[in-house]
């Protein structure tokens, strides 16, 4: 079992898409999951982590919901 991390950019205003990712990564690996969690922060970032290790990052990577829960269930 596995802990996620979805940090997103407050101002930015990311929320929305953390939660569409959230959502997605829910409905794809839920039974696989510790825990999920949201973690507010600034200067731009949307990064998601599995067990500490970056999966997605919005500055080396394309913004794509399914390839982010590829790259999560990959990190599992």
């Amino acid at each position: 079992m596995s802990d996620v991390e979805i940090e997103y950019c407050v101002p930015c205003g990311f929320r929305d898409r953390a939660l569409d990712v959230q959502e997605a990564i829910l409905n794809g690996v839920e039974q696989e999951l510790d825990e999920l969690s949201l973690v507010m922060g600034d200067h731009g970032v949307f990064k998601v982590r599995v067990d500490g290790d970056t999966v997605f990052d919005k500055e080396e990577d394309e913004f794509d919901v399914d390839g982010i829960v590829r790259n999560v269930r990959n990190g599992l």
